[in-house]
C-alpha cells in the first residue's frame, strides 16, 4: 500500500510540476493481475483497482493495522472493465460495466474475479473509515438519481449519476457518482467550487490513447494544473477546487469523504476571482 501524505496549500503553490504529480496524481493503477491501494492522509481514504485474471482477494496490509479490510471502513466499487464479479462474505455479485457496489464495515472475505480474463474487469474502489455498518448494495447505473447539467454552447453538457449517497444507498461518510461528459464538450465542474468538509478524488476514463484532460486544483486564487490521461486518478484536497478540460468528451468517477454527505455543500468559486 502507498502512502500519501497531507500537504498545505501555502508550500502546494511552490510546487514544480513533478513535485505536484507525485504529490496528487495516482498513475498505473490498474494493473492486470494485482491489487493496488494507495493510503492518503487527507481524510483516510483508501484509492484502490483490482484487475483480476485469476481471482483476487483484497487483504488488510500492515498499513491499516486491522484484521482485515473493512474491519472499521466502508468502500465502494465501480467496474470500468469487462465483466466479473466481487464475493462478499460468500455471496456473488455479476458486475457488468458501470456496475457499482456499497460494502459496509465488517465484511470479512471480499473477492475479486472476471468473466473473461481475456478482457478482465477493472474494479476501482473507493475507501473511508466507518462507524456503523449499512447493507451491502449493488447498484445498477440505470438505477441511480441521475442529474444533467450545463450545455453544449458553454462545453460542458453533462450526465452525473449518483451512486452511493444519502436516501439512495446510504454509508457513514463515502459518497460516490460518476460524471459523463455529452460529444464535443469538455469542462466538467465549472464554475469549479470547494468544500472545506469533504476531500475527493477523481478517476478519469474513457479516453482514447491520444487524449488529455488537463486538471485543476489549488486555492481559487493560486490555481495549478496536473495533466492527466486515461485511467489516472487525482487527490483534491478540501482547500483545492477540482475541475478539469479536456481534448475531448471523457468520464470521470468522483468519490468524496469527510466531515458531510451533502452533495450540494459546496463553496462557489466565481470566475472572476479565479487566477
Amino acid at each position: 500500500m502507498e502512502i500519501r501524505t497531507a500537504s498545505s496549500p501555502k508550500d502546494v503553490k511552490h510546487y514544480t510540476t513533478d513535485r505536484l504529480r507525485e504529490e496528487f496524481l495516482i498513475q498505473n493503477l490498474f494493473v492486470s493481475g494485482e491489487t493496488k491501494t494507495i493510503y492518503s492522509h487527507i481524510d483516510r481514504i483508501i484509492v484502490g483497482a483490482a484487475v483480476p485474471i485469476l481471482p483476487l482477494t483484497l487483504t488488510a496490509g500492515d498499513e491499516i493495522r486491522a484484521e482485515y479490510f473493512l474491519q472499521r471502513r466502508e468502500m465502494g466499487i465501480i467496474n470500468v472493465g469487462g465483466k466479473g464479479f466481487v464475493t462478499v462474505d460468500g455471496t456473488k455479485y455479476e458486475m457488468e460495466y458501470k456496475d457499482g457496489m456499497y460494502i459496509g464495515m465488517g465484511a470479512k472475505d471480499i473477492t475479486f474475479e472476471s468473466f473473461d480474463s481475456e478482457q478482465p474487469a477493472k474494479f476501482y474502489f473507493n475507501s473511508a473509515p466507518a462507524h456503523k455498518t449499512y447493507p451491502t448494495v449493488h447498484i445498477k447505473p440505470e438505477n441511480c438519481i441521475s442529474v444533467e447539467l450545463g450545455s453544449l454552447e458553454q462545453s460542458n453538457h453533462r450526465v452525473i449519476r449518483k451512486y452511493i449517497l444519502p436516501g439512495q444507498v446510504e454509508s457513514c461518510q463515502l459518497v460516490m457518482g460518476m460524471t459523463s461528459l455529452k460529444p464535443g464538450s469538455v469542462w466538467n465542474t465549472i464554475p469549479c467550487h470547494t468544500h472545506d468538509r469533504r476531500m475527493e478524488v477523481y478517476l478519469y476514463f474513457e479516453m482514447p490513447k491520444d487524449a488529455l484532460v488537463f486538471h485543476y486544483m489549488g486555492e481559487p486564487n493560486e490555481t495549478r494544473h496536473i495533466v492527466m490521461r486515461n485511467e489516472e486518478a487525482v487527490i483534491s484536497p478540501s482547500w483545492s477546487i477540482h475541475a478539469g478540460s479536456g481534448t475531448q468528451a471523457y468520464t470521470f468517477i468522483w468519490g468524496m469523504v469527510g466531515e458531510n454527505q451533502d452533495f450540494d455543500d459546496m463553496d462557489k468559486a466565481n470566475m472572476d476571482i479565479l487566477r
